[in-house]
């Protein structure tokens, strides 16, 4: 039995090499379609219930192809895309983010509740009064 077993393995190996295997956003999916299905455990009509299962099942088919695909580049950007839309909500909650008015450069602002802030644009140099 254990050579059997450790046979499976290298043959696992094998067959999952040169496959781009699982990640953060492999995880967030499969997360995310289990959280579906317990809370489509809960609901009662019908409709709601069907779409929720389908969004689950969606999303455990993708991760499954991410994690068997061979295409590692295509899988890296996605990843890469992921992690930046997660960044920025995490940026969000800390800084706040304005346009300068006159070359609309983005500038991060850190949050301090009802306070008035000059800001300088480190582009052109104008300078503009915002309430955080």
């Amino acid at each position: 039995m254990r050579r059997f077993l450790s046979g499976l393995g290298y043959k696992m190996m094998n067959f999952m090499q040169g496959r781009y295997g699982t990640d953060k956003l492999n995880l967030a999916m499969l997360i995310t379609a289990v959280v579906f299905d317990i809370v489509n455990m809960f609901l009662q009509p019908l409709w709601l219930r069907s779409i929720l299962g389908i969004l689950s099942s969606v999303l455990l088919i993708l991760a499954i192809y991410r994690t068997f695909s061979r295409n590692i580049p295509a899988r890296q950007k996605e990843l890469t895309a992921f992690n930046a839309f997660f960044n920025r909500l995490k940026t969000l909650r800390t800084h706040h983010i304005y346009r300068c008015p006159a070359c609309r450069q983005k500038i991060r602002v850190p949050r301090k509740h009802g306070v008035k802030v000059e800001i300088r644009c480190p582009k052109c140099g104008q300078t503009f009064t915002k309430k955080i």
